[in-house]
């Protein structure tokens, strides 16, 4: 079966949110369940790039959100879902060089949106718009 890129980001927010209370948690057994996988299915290379991608960054991915965010502000305040979904957003705005960077953002606040309400989508807009202006080609 083939899955959109939207799919597969929905599929790999919902197994990184997993993973934050069950982390031991088989990934396999996650993306079957998140992408309703059949028996003899394989998840998409790119659904596994993105988890183990973000999983790998973490701790420069939450340095680079830190940057952003006012002095009054750490990363601990900033709620599980919007976390996750900046992570894989930056995850794929550094190491991801053939994705538009407009198609990334757009696509977080699409998460956003699914995941969130409107207050988070601007924040996350207002991160990875900065972040996307000191680092325009």
């Amino acid at each position: 079966m083939s899955f959109s890129r939207h799919t597969i980001r929905v599929g790999a927010f919902q197994t990184l949110f997993a993973l934050m209370d069950t982390p031991q948690e088989q990934k396999d057994a996650l993306y079957a369940q998140v992408l309703h996988l059949g028996p003899h299915e394989e998840a998409p290379a790119y659904l596994d790039q993105l988890v183990s991608g973000v999983q790998e960054h973490q701790a420069e991915l939450d340095q680079l959100i830190s940057d952003y965010l006012t002095d009054d502000w750490t990363i601990n305040r900033i709620a599980r879902a919007n976390l996750i979904i900046l992570r894989i957003a930056l995850y794929e705005l550094q190491y991801e060089q053939d994705l538009p960077a407009a198609i990334v953002i757009n696509e977080a606040l699409e998460l956003a949106k699914s995941f969130s309400d409107d207050k988070s989508r601007k924040f996350i807009n207002g991160i990875l718009g900065h972040y996307e202006k000191d680092h325009a080609k």
